[in-house]
């Protein structure tokens, strides 16, 4: 029995959305995502399934929250502290094991609300590196980002070109605020904000909501002419507190063993000749590169894919060609679900100014971000 996405919908995507609370953000999103699948949520659908974290939101039990602006009111609702990418795994679970059919998933983020973002970034470090007070929190992706070079090859030129790349990219899609034109002299040449990281290779951050409506195989098929089927779905953490003692600086254990689970859920060999396109993470630059090798795309060095243009848009492997979190953004855990959001408008034919030719089958691939280290990966078809 598949699972498969038959409807999506989402809101916001700006920096601010100060017209709207989180609330309203997850209800517009939720009846866009149940009128694209043609059904009623009080109704049809069997489970609600929300990605929220109370250390994002600045209210304790924050689960509280879920059910109303998604319809789940006296209905199953469940909660899971991650990346909206491991609610759309526990929805695939509940779908597969027969204990629903139709199952909702929600997850979304709203920066602009946190006064105190730094220090919450701070306060989410081991108790050793806060005692430090390192001043930026984000200076781990900078050890991250040194250690990638060391091991890798790769030069403070490359990671520039994924910036450059992915913003420039990004001015053709609608929900992109981030998007810019931008040289790669000009990125080279700015002042290291996390060295060897200047701004312009760290996505900034943006209010949104997403929400996602999956289904059983004869549900989807009653439903949609042409769904979307998750063909794989797997999400690891690194043992340990991750942060410091056990983490593999310049790498991340985390992607490469749920891309080998996704992958063999999906029966994928050569995941970068068997699928037509990639959403990744690149929150900060050079995590695209670290990631596509860690995914099996590029074990010849993925810097020097980049170098010949095979992951640019027209390239023989398109690479985040929504723009990637350096044109849209960084959204807390409703981030998977951006990527997710793209690449199923892609499969749809659907993706607007980024839309590719021809694409049928995508890999999904999210961070939770400093200071953890939970990946997930998502194989998707047509």
């Amino acid at each position: 029995m598949r699972t498969a996405i038959v409807g999506i919908g989402w809101s916001g995507f700006r920096p601010s959305v100060p017209e709207l609370s989180f609330t309203e953000m997850m209800y517009e999103a939720a009846v866009r995502a149940y009128e694209d699948a043609g059904v009623d949520a009080r109704r049809d659908v069997d489970v609600f399934v929300s990605c929220q974290e109370d250390f994002w939101e600045g209210i304790a039990i924050n689960d509280e929250f879920a059910p109303d602006p998604v319809g789940g009111v006296m209905r199953p609702t469940v909660t899971v502290a991650g990346d909206g990418l491991q609610c759309v795994g526990q929805a695939y679970m509940m779908i597969r094991s027969g204990l629903a059919e139709l199952v909702a998933v929600e997850a979304h983020g709203k920066p602009s609300d946190v006064k105190t973002l730094q220090e919450i970034y701070e306060l989410a470090l081991d108790p050793q590196l806060r005692a430090l007070k390192p001043g930026n929190p984000f200076f781990l992706a900078g050890l991250d980002a040194v250690a990638y070079m060391r091991r890798s090859g790769a030069r403070r030129e490359h990671f520039a070109l994924v910036a450059v790349k992915n913003r420039r990219r990004g001015l053709r899609n609608p929900r992109a605020s981030h998007a810019a034109s931008i040289e790669l002299k000009a990125v080279l040449n700015a002042r290291p904000a996390i060295y060897p990281l200047t701004r312009h290779e760290i996505a900034g951050f943006t209010d949104a909501a997403i929400s996602v409506v999956m289904a059983s195989e004869q549900k989807a098929r009653e439903l949609r002419s042409e769904p979307i089927w998750l063909e794989g779905i797997w999400w690891s953490t690194e043992v340990g507190s991750g942060s410091v003692e056990w983490h593999e600086w310049g790498s991340m254990p985390s992607a490469r063993l749920a891309a080998k689970e996704a992958y063999r859920q999906a029966g994928l060999k050569d995941p970068r000749r068997q699928t037509d396109f990639a959403e990744v993470e690149d929150r900060f630059s050079f995590m695209e590169l670290l990631f596509l090798e860690e995914l099996g795309m590029a074990p010849e060095g993925a810097h020097k894919l980049l170098e010949s243009g095979y992951f640019d848009a027209e390239g023989s492997y398109p690479v985040n060609p929504s723009g990637g979190s350096l044109s849209l953004g960084t959204s807390f855990e409703a981030t998977g679900l951006m990527r997710l959001l793209e690449a199923v408008l892609q499969l749809r034919g659907e993706a607007g100014g980024v839309q590719l030719r021809g694409a049928e089958r995508a890999v999904v691939a999210s961070w939770r971000g400093v200071p953890s280290y939970t990946s997930a990966v998502a194989v998707l078809g047509r």
